[in-house]
């Protein structure tokens, strides 16, 4: 199996600010907000070109040190990470995740996340 992949990124918008509700052709519609696609786009750059997607069955575990002492729920902070390391190639879809561990950490300056994936099995 691959070595475990290491990476570090800004801390994600909360899942309320990630998505926009709005009302196109009288339908009700979820979109990605202006910060979400902002925060997709830098989840892209902090991995470059050129990442080879992993493949098999993952395991992700996430340190989120987040950028002052408000309080946060822990949840809120995966969907945005998650979908942007998706969209950004470190694998070809969340389906694949089949463990995730989240730790608060102390309060940095502008925050981050810090995640390790690992395959823990071959493809399905």
């Amino acid at each position: 199996m691959p070595e475990p992949r290491t990476l570090e990124f800004p801390f994600p918008p909360s899942v309320n600010h990630y998505w926009r509700h709005t009302i196109v052709n009288k339908r009700h519609r979820v979109l990605i907000s202006k910060k979400g696609r902002e925060y997709r786009s830098a989840v892209r750059r902090f991995v470059g070109l050129g990442c080879k997607p992993m493949a098999g069955r993952l395991a992700v575990s996430i340190e989120a040190f987040p950028p002052d002492r408000r309080k946060r729920d822990l949840d809120n902070m995966l969907k945005a990470l998650l979908d942007s390391m998706t969209h950004a190639g470190i694998w070809h879809d969340d389906d694949q995740i089949d463990e995730v561990r989240i730790v608060r950490r102390e309060a940095t300056a502008g925050g981050m996340m810090r995640v390790v994936v690992s395959e823990v099995g071959p493809e399905a």
